[in-house]
């Protein structure tokens, strides 16, 4: 079987980035943020910026393979953007992976490409459309309608974008926990307050739950026989009975309760 990754980011506002190219060189950062919240309001009605202008502070993955299965946030809790992003792009190149997210196509992805060309991180196979690699023509990342990234939210609508739904509401509806902890709109504060621990955990939450939508996708869609399935989640819930990581060890109770 194919490893597959499953990932998912988190994600602030990148206030240097933003005084850059505005030009607000004069205001403090804390001006800059109601600034760039000001203008995106005007823009699009919301305070969500655009991608090139989300900081990476979280990368977190569960990687599946015929000898393993992993859950873990790339790099260390003082990692600066630049080195988890690299990592993450080496994680692809060593194991090339299926790519399996939600939304990841219309989120992660693209803000994962404009912090890359940030940094000026190097990622062959990730950019492989067939020039190095040829059978990469036919199965490549960047590609919507093929399956090296399956982004989940998109393939579950149809490619419809009246017809998408959130992660944790997909969650519940299978009977799973959905998000714990932390939410979105946290994870400025606790960045701010320096909790990136936090934001990891609840990352590793999100992924969670991707990876068990992702088990009943690959169900449905008749690569996993039920007994297969049930396998892989018993791997899973005893992968989260960690007494080291209490934050998965709340989830896999959660779970069982449900």
């Amino acid at each position: 079987m194919q490893p597959a990754l499953i990932f998912d980011i988190e994600t602030v506002p990148d206030i240097a980035a933003a005084r850059r190219v505005f030009g607000f060189e004069d205001l403090s950062d804390e001006d800059v943020y109601q600034a760039i919240n000001l203008k995106r309001r005007i823009e699009s009605g919301g305070e969500f910026q655009k991608h090139f202008l989300h900081k990476v502070v979280a990368i977190s993955a569960v990687l599946k393979t015929d000898q393993m299965l992993k859950i873990w946030s790339v790099g260390d809790v003082d990692s600066d953007e630049k080195v988890i992003i690299e990592r993450f792009f080496e994680g692809i190149e060593r194991f090339q992976p299926t790519l399996v997210t939600w939304n990841g196509g219309g989120f992660d992805l693209p803000v994962l490409h404009y912090r890359a060309l940030l940094h000026g991180i190097t990622a062959r196979t990730y950019w492989d459309m067939g020039d190095f690699n040829r059978e990469r023509k036919w199965n490549n990342y960047i590609s919507r309608y093929q399956f090296a990234h399956l982004d989940l939210m998109d393939v579950m609508a149809g490619y419809q974008p009246r017809a998408v739904a959130k992660l944790d509401e997909i969650a519940l509806l299978l009977g799973l926990p959905g998000k714990m902890g932390l939410s979105g709109a946290d994870v400025l504060d606790q960045y701010r307050a320096g909790d990136i621990k936090a934001i990891r955990d609840y990352c590793e939450l999100d992924v969670i739950n991707t990876y068990l939508v992702y088990l009943r996708f690959q169900l449905m869609r008749g690569w996993l026989t039920p007994v297969q399935y049930q396998i892989a989640c018993d791997e899973l819930a005893q992968s989260l009975n960690n007494p080291n990581q209490s934050h998965w060890q709340a989830y896999n109770q959660a779970w069982l309760n449900k």
